[in-house]
């Protein structure tokens, strides 16, 4: 049996049974893995705590790892960041929701991606960090595309519209695939976003909602079986 150390983390948790839980964890060293974890739920006998596996906690595994197995097993877990404003604060609760089911659906790969894996760590320390955090989503759904290989190719951005499909910008307008108009300019803006703009009110309500339709679009035809997230119309009524 092949054992291995990396960080790691929580995508999502389901409980099994009545004392324990699988959990998918998005590991530095193997991509993707799922892992059943006995005992969580028994207050003397489990080995590891539920609490290490609420979505996005940041891990340090010791792991099995069995190739073409399912459910691998966990020996050792630590957690390496403890999150304060992020478990108490209910927008950023939202958001962790958000985009964990985001990662659920584009996610799929048990190889590693140490450049994803070291984005997602950055971010959700940013999010720790900060308090105004009303474009975070949007900013999240746009970077993490350089990442899954289909960032906006940007190299013509006087054009009229921007194609998802083809994720460029045309001169084409005439196909429901293209934003043009108002949904344009708020794309070419979020664009121009980084991390040092994030806590400036740059979007208002309406154009927060028309920006997540539109990236939520793109997913839809960049992502096979890409799933709206449930909890979208959450963060639509607390971004207003």
């Amino acid at each position: 049996m092949g054992v291995f150390s990396s960080r790691a983390i929580v995508i999502s948790s389901l409980k099994y049974g009545d004392s324990s839980l699988i959990t998918k964890l998005y590991t530095q060293e193997k991509g993707l893995q799922s892992y059943l974890v006995r005992g969580v739920f028994t207050a003397k006998k489990g080995k590891f705590k539920a609490a290490y596996f609420q979505p996005l906690s940041q891990l340090t595994v010791v792991a099995s790892y069995l190739p073409n197995k399912n459910l691998q097993s966990l020996r050792e877990v630590r957690v390496e960041k403890n999150y304060v404003s992020i478990t108490t604060n209910v927008v950023k609760q939202s958001l962790v929701l958000f985009i964990s089911e985001v990662l659920s659906s584009v996610i799929k790969e048990e190889e590693s991606n140490k450049k994803l894996y070291e984005y997602l760590e950055t971010l959700l320390n940013w999010l720790e960090h900060h308090e105004k955090v009303g474009n975070f989503h949007l900013f999240f759904l746009l970077r993490l595309t350089q990442y899954l290989g289909f960032y906006p190719d940007i190299s013509n951005t006087e054009a009229k519209g921007f194609n998802l499909l083809e994720g460029s910008f045309t001169e084409i307008v005439s196909n429901n695939h293209v934003l043009q108009g108002s949904k344009l300019s708020l794309f070419k803006k979020l664009l121009s976003v980084t991390f040092s703009d994030l806590e400036i009110s740059v979007f208002s309500k309406t154009q927060k909602q028309e920006l997540l339709e539109s990236l939520i679009q793109y997913y839809e035809l960049h992502i096979e079986g890409f799933k709206t997230p449930r909890s979208i119309k959450v963060l639509e009524s607390i971004f207003r």
